[in-house]
This record gives structure tokens, C-alpha cells and sequence, in this order.
């Protein structure tokens, strides 16, 4: 019973979609470890960078599904998710965000006075977001702010500062969750048209919304060659750019205006390669040069 309830809470908050961010979130600590100190961050860092990513998530992905709860059962696709399935209730759910909370709190209160500073921004962020397609079609690029901090978090966890780079490479994960979100949402544009809720795609259409999706991805590319040029990265870490330039460019590719049928491998599949590859790389690169 224990394991059933817990497998359905892991479905609700889609605990593999940590594997998007979390990645990055450890490649902002390498960076900020590097740049700042040269040396790599300590195990016991990773760790609370870990807890506090995993907070942070479960947090943001339980808010969003109380908050949506109404939408999730009328759209055909979302109908079966947990809460409007009746496999959790909204009560079991609010528990589970206070506790995802305070585990975010009490990761960020164990790395340093920033981070704890910074907490106030993070959870408006994390409760804002679910909010926003409830009035602009700007919506994913307020996502890609709110995960986005990932990786940002990740540079203050390690550094307990801020700097170009860390901004550059922020703003670079920005405009990818922003772009792939706009990619997931062309699936509910007649739903979202139906119910009043604002997306790209729904506000100028598949097609259009796509393309705006390759120039998120563009300002992704800028952000990721201008890391190069900012650190001492070599041609390791070009190599893991270069993977994410292909990776992009086939995500876009098998995703068509007139043939949406494999958003989800976009989706899902090639993020998570993404972010894994580039990581990957970057830590190479910095274990062989550091």
C-alpha cells in the first residue's frame, strides 16, 4: 500500500523530469567551483545542491497540480493524473508540498546565507508560474525563470555570489525550458482556446509557436558556445555543445505543425539526453583540466 501511494505521488510531481534541471543544477556548482575557486566542489555540497533541487521540484510540480486540478480533469489528455483520478487528494497533496518545502529550506539553511536570502524569490517563483497561463502567453518563458534557477542555484550554492557567467548560462537554460515547454503545449492549444488559458502556440498558432520555439533554442545555443569564451573550458566541453546543437536541431525536426505525434520523444527523451551530454562533458573537461 506504502509503495503504491508512493509510486503515485513519484507519477504526480514526474520525478524524471528532475533529470531535466538537475544536471544543469550540478553544472552551475562545477562552474561556479571552478571559475571562482579552481578546484571542485565538495561531495557534501552536491549533496544539499541535491536535496534542495529535489525540494524545489516536488514542490513546484505538487503546486502545480492543486493549483490545476480544476483544468487537469476537463482536458482528455490530464484527466488521469493523480488528483483529478482520485489516487491522491488535494489534502495528501498540500502535505506533500510543505514537506518538499521544507526540505528545499532546510538544504538551502546548510550551503550558505545567500542561498537562504534568495529563498523568498525562489518560492514565489515556484508558486507564481502555475498561475500565469491564466492570463499571458508568456507563461513558459516565467517557467524557464522559475527552473531555471537551477542552475543558478547551483553557482550561488558552491560560490555565495553571483557573476556574468552565471547569468549568461541562466539565461541560456531559460530559453530551453521555455522552448521545449512551448513544443509540449501545441498538444492543448484547442483546449487552452476552449478554456481561456494562454500559451504561445495558443495565442499565435502551431506553426508560429514552433518557430518561436528554434529562436528560444537560438538564444539556447548563444548561451552555451558564449560559456566557452567566458571560462576556461575546452574542446571537451565544445563537444557537448556541439551534441546539444544536434539534439536541438532533431527535436525540432520530428516535431511538424500537421504531426504532433512525437512531442513526448521531444519532450522527454531529447531534454533529458541534452542536459545529461552537456553535463557529462563539462565535468570531464573540468576533471581533466582542473
Amino acid at each position: 500500500m506504502v509503495w503504491r501511494k508512493t509510486k503515485v505521488f513519484l507519477e504526480m510531481i514526474k520525478i524524471e523530469h528532475t533529470l531535466f534541471a538537475l544536471p544543469f543544477a550540478f553544472m552551475g556548482a562545477l562552474l561556479g567551483s571552478v571559475v571562482m575557486f579552481g578546484h571542485l566542489p565538495s561531495w557534501a555540497k552536491i549533496g544539499w545542491i541535491l536535496l534542495a533541487m529535489v525540494g524545489a521540484r516536488s514542490a513546484a510540480m505538487g503546486l502545480n497540480r492543486i493549483i490545476d486540478k480544476v483544468f487537469d480533469a476537463k482536458n482528455p489528455r490530464t484527466a488521469m493524473r493523480a488528483i483529478p483520478a482520485g489516487l491522491i487528494s488535494s489534502k495528501e497533496a498540500i502535505i506533500f508540498v510543505i514537506i518538499s518545502f521544507i526540505l528545499l529550506f532546510w538544504a538551502a539553511f546548510q550551503l550558505n546565507p545567500l542561498c537562504v536570502k534568495l529563498l523568498p524569490i525562489a518560492v514565489f517563483f515556484l508558486v507564481f508560474y502555475s498561475y500565469t497561463k491564466r492570463f499571458t502567453w508568456a507563461c513558459h518563458i516565467i517557467l524557464g525563470l522559475t527552473i531555471g534557477l537551477a542552475p543558478l542555484g547551483g553557482w550561488v550554492a558552491v560560490t555565495g555570489s553571483f557573476s556574468l557567467t552565471a547569468f549568461v548560462f541562466y539565461v541560456a537554460i531559460v530559453f530551453w525550458l521555455a522552448g521545449f515547454d512551448v513544443i509540449y503545449a501545441c498538444q492543448d492549444v484547442e483546449f487552452d482556446r476552449k478554456e481561456g488559458l494562454h500559451s504561445i502556440p495558443s495565442r499565435f498558432g502551431v506553426a508560429k509557436g514552433l518557430k518561436i520555439a528554434r529562436w528560444f533554442h537560438i538564444i539556447t545555443a548563444a548561451g552555451f558556445i558564449s560559456l566557452f569564451f567566458l571560462t576556461e573550458l575546452s574542446w571537451v566541453y565544445l563537444i557537448g555543445v556541439l551534441v546539444s546543437y544536434a539534439l536541438l536541431m532533431y527535436e525540432h525536426f520530428i516535431v511538424k505543425a500537421d504531426d504532433l505525434s512525437r512531442v513526448n520523444t521531444a519532450f522527454f527523451t531529447m531534454n533529458s539526453v541534452l542536459s545529461m551530454a552537456v553535463f557529462i562533458f563539462t565535468l570531464i573537461d573540468l576533471v581533466v583540466n582542473v
